[in-house]
């Protein structure tokens, strides 16, 4: 689940392209009162000039949590920009400084300064997605149906839908007790501890009779099983519940060509979350 060389040149690239696209970048803008915190910074993808104010999506970058950073997905930015969204990245604290919990507050602050801030860049804050892939999507997903986080914030969950791209670890209790003891489970303890009473607090399964909020599920018909079973399993149970889901399985993909497809900005997963946010 590591980040790619392809992700890295068209992070390389993506000032260049960016500017060509008539999409304005505000870049390393800090959420926390901290000054120069890299890991607490995000940059804001808009265009340059808008009618009325924008759908906003907040996209949370995957890596095991232990890697990846919001540079590289300029071309997300940029092409949901060009599509009408405003588009916010965001770093968060990575494993082994910090832990998943301290990863959702990360998240939450991002949420809040953008609450308060993303209509001076023709966002309309009370229109806001969550987008996550991968460790991202459990990110997303844990601080939108757990309200200890936003409620720590003193924030009332702003969210207005989640979008999930190939999201990992929505039950990290399940899968670390069945997993295969590999390099990356142990890479992953360094997130969850070896404590399972942690495994379960940090599944945001556990809480998914807390959602009420739309949600757009994808996964890749040859991602990682796991994924593929914790995804269907949040679909049934949303849809038991009434509440408005809609999944996508896209034939061939694995994990990280989930997230890579969305460089061309033709790919049908934009044509589905812009469907997504017009009903939303």
């Amino acid at each position: 689940m590591k980040l790619t060389l392809t992700l890295m040149l068209f992070a390389f690239l993506g000032p260049l392209l960016a500017l060509s696209a008539k999409v304005k970048v505000e870049k390393n803008i800090n959420y926390t009162s901290a000054t120069g915190d890299i890991r607490r910074q995000l940059n804001i993808y808009h265009k340059t000039t808008a009618d009325t104010a924008q759908d906003v999506i907040i996209f949370i970058h995957g890596g095991s949590w232990s890697s990846g950073k919001k540079d590289l997905y300029w071309w997300l930015g940029r092409n949901f920009a060009r599509k009408g969204v405003v588009t916010v990245t965001i770093n968060y604290g990575l494993a082994p400084d910090n832990n998943y919990s301290k990863m959702a507050a990360d998240c939450v602050d991002a949420v809040k300064w953008v609450t308060k801030n993303i209509s001076n860049y023709g966002g309309n804050p009370k229109r806001i997605f969550l987008m996550g892939h991968s460790a991202g999507g459990q990110l997303a997903e844990l601080i939108n149906a757990d309200p200890q986080y936003f409620k720590a914030a003193g924030l009332t969950n702003p969210i207005k839908g989640i979008i999930l791209d190939d999201p990992f670890g929505l039950d990290m209790h399940e899968y670390l007790t069945i997993a295969k003891k590999d390099n990356s489970y142990y890479d992953f303890l360094r997130t969850f501890s070896k404590d399972p009473k942690v495994w379960t607090a940090g599944s945001p399964l556990n809480y998914v009779n807390n959602i009420h909020n739309p949600h757009l599920l994808f996964y890749g018909e040859k991602t990682y099983p796991a994924i593929q079973i914790q995804s269907e399993r949040l679909n049934k149970i949303l849809k038991a519940n009434n509440v408005d889901v809609e999944m996508h399985v896209i034939p061939r993909k694995k994990h990280v060509g989930m997230i890579t497809q969305m460089i061309f900005g033709c790919n049908k997963l934009y044509g589905y979350t812009l469907d997504f946010l017009k009903r939303s």
